[in-house]
């Protein structure tokens, strides 16, 4: 009754700060769509040319994005933009990134997800600052822009132009949230990597501070695509777009505190970004656990599973319609991990140590069946 009672309350709050929030987040059926393709887009120097593929929507279609969140990708050319959204957004192995041309066009994508939102890919060598660039038609709605720079390069001129770049959109697009990806450290050694990203968070906040920003909305992740931080980066600057993260994370501590549970993540399954978590700190050795769960489970469910809406409308088929799937496995590294389908995006995992975490799994699945029903409620409120 705790945990219902809590669900509720938090969910009361969550209603009577929707509509401050709801302008933020976008229109309101934004948060649940078909599982489409990626946007493929034909741009030219100054993106009039838009065309949107669907496999179950008929004809391209122009302009259906721009409504739609927006996530700029921006950076000096060759400093790993366009491998990060292959390898987050599209599973591509970090291998094959080597093979994939320079962006000479803005690329633009729309990802179907948990939220509609845009992934725009910006070449870095276009000086998106000249008058006779049409600036509005790419910084205005941005929700957050991330910045790629390369460690393993010369990164004097990339602060430089960063730090010119938060200058001159913080005059005209002030709600612009920053997210600086220090690249490629995985090649570093432990000491230089620690010097490295240290000597560039303190530049770029220098270069800002001497140009009168005091504490910019900037942060800053170091990254690479081999390993995990890639993920754990992203994941941070989309909760940033997230207007219910905070119902999410109150949901999240109370589920965690009745079950026990070390760590409690809500994954969007499709691109193992997490959208929100209990308030605990990271681990990020569990985190690489979940991760590798996700994808364990998601191929499985391409040999295994079935589209459910293809089932005969009978009383059997709507019961297992009704059935949310569900996994738990126990003693890795220490570790039990339990997941459970919110919805065909979403999906929770929590982590326990508890040794009796076995024979309490009923009322773990009870629990987790009410915060199913209210993580559904918020964001069919949104």
């Amino acid at each position: 009754m705790s945990l219902l009672w809590n669900a509720e309350h938090i969910l009361l709050q969550e209603e009577a700060d929707r509509k401050a929030r709801a302008e933020a987040f976008g229109h309101a059926d934004d948060h649940v769509t078909a599982n489409t393709m990626p946007t493929e887009l034909i741009d030219d120097p100054q993106n009039t040319k838009e065309v949107e593929s669907s496999p179950t929507e008929g004809p391209p279609t122009t302009g259906h994005i721009e409504n739609k969140p927006r996530l700029l990708l921006m950076g000096q050319k060759r400093s790993g933009k366009s491998s990060i959204s292959q390898v987050v957004f599209h599973k591509m192995a970090p291998h094959e990134t080597l093979f994939i041309e320079a962006t000479t066009n803005i690329k633009k994508e729309a990802m179907h997800s948990f939220m509609e939102f845009q992934v725009w890919d910006l070449p870095g060598q276009m000086n998106y600052f000249d008058p006779s660039f049409d600036a509005e038609s790419i910084f205005g709605g941005v929700g957050a822009m991330i910045w790629v720079l390369d460690a393993q390069d010369d990164y004097l001129e990339p602060i430089g132009r960063l730090t010119e770049t938060i200058l001159h959109l913080q005059q005209t697009y002030p709600d612009i949230k920053y997210s600086v990806f220090i690249h490629k450290t995985d090649s570093l050694t432990d000491d230089f990597r620690e010097d490295t990203v240290r000597d560039i968070i303190q530049r770029i906040t220098d270069d800002l501070f001497d140009n009168g920003l005091e504490n910019p909305p900037v942060s800053f992740y170091p990254t690479s695509i081999y390993d995990h931080s890639i993920f754990e980066a992203f994941s941070k600057v989309m909760q940033a777009l997230v207007p219910q993260l905070p119902t999410l994370e109150a949901l999240l501590n109370t589920i965690a505190a009745s079950c026990k549970f070390e760590k409690v993540y809500l994954f969007d399954v499709l691109s193992k970004i997490y959208i929100a978590s209990d308030t605990t700190p990271v681990d990020m050795a569990a985190y690489e656990l979940c991760s590798d769960y996700i994808d364990v489970i998601m191929d499985l469910s391409e040999v295994y599973g079935w589209d459910r809406e293809d089932e005969e409308d009978t009383e059997r088929a709507k019961d297992i319609r009704a059935q949310s799937a569900e996994s738990y496995v126990s003693g890795i590294r220490g570790y039990n991990l339990y997941l459970k389908e919110i919805n065909k995006y979403l999906a929770i995992i929590g982590i326990s140590k508890e040794g009796r975490f076995e024979q309490e799994k009923a009322l773990v699945d009870y629990n987790v069946q009410m915060l199913q029903q209210s993580l559904l409620e918020v964001f069919a409120r949104s």
